[in-house]
């Protein structure tokens, strides 16, 4: 018995070790465990606004999240950049969008999480506030096909506002479109500006990536 727990809880380590080679984590980023309804256990490094999850913990012990990975049966969602390339490439053609665009804002906003969730709100896999997604017709933010829509959809709005400007709209889709236009640019936001360079650099390796 004693070497089954054991086992399980090197299990639990080794997947706490997965999540941070997954996101990069640094030493201050906090680990959230939650319980889902069946029992099961989702382990990520974003709080998930839920309410038919269950917090169990939230800290930086590495150890004491493996022990609570090792009790039950747990859900690691790794960050894989091709795991949702069909869905991007249908919504993509469907709303003449350029492909490696969606893909390196979603890369730049949930790292391919589709739990993911800010403390402003925004939810999923494009990070898009439930405010946005009512605005085209779209309210299940935790479904990859339904948030993978509405944040083409919003790129495809926001592509109508500033033409040959992905620039600008890259900028939109961080600080919102009436901030773009009372600056007339990117606005002097130090988080917009890393956003946008982050997502045109991640866009050109995907767009190179498309072409091999």
């Amino acid at each position: 018995m004693v070497r089954t727990t054991n086992r399980r809880i090197r299990q639990g380590l080794s997947i706490i070790a997965g999540l941070f080679m997954a996101v990069t984590a640094s030493a201050a980023t906090n680990l959230y465990v939650y319980e889902l309804p069946d029992g099961s256990r989702i382990l990520t490094d974003h709080a998930l606004n839920n309410r038919q999850y269950r917090l169990v913990r939230v800290g930086r012990d590495v150890r004491g999240a493996g022990h609570l990975a090792a009790s039950r049966h747990t859900q690691l969602f790794r960050a894989d950049p091709a795991t949702y390339d069909r869905l991007i490439r249908d919504n993509a053609r469907r709303y003449q969008v350029d492909f490696a665009l969606v893909k390196a804002i979603m890369h730049v906003e949930s790292n391919f999480n589709p739990y993911a969730a800010s403390n402003k709100g925004a939810l999923g896999l494009m990070q898009l506030m439930p405010t946005t997604a009512q605005r085209h017709g779209i309210t299940e933010l935790y479904d990859p096909e339904k948030n993978i829509e509405a944040g083409v959809r919003h790129i495809q709005y926001l592509n109508g506002l500033f033409r040959d400007q992905p620039q600008l709209v890259i900028a939109a889709y961080n600080a919102g479109e009436n901030a773009v236009r009372r600056y007339g640019g990117i606005p002097p936001y130090q988080e917009t500006q890393q956003y946008v360079r982050k997502v045109l650099y991640f866009k050109q390796q995907y767009r190179r990536l498309t072409t091999i």
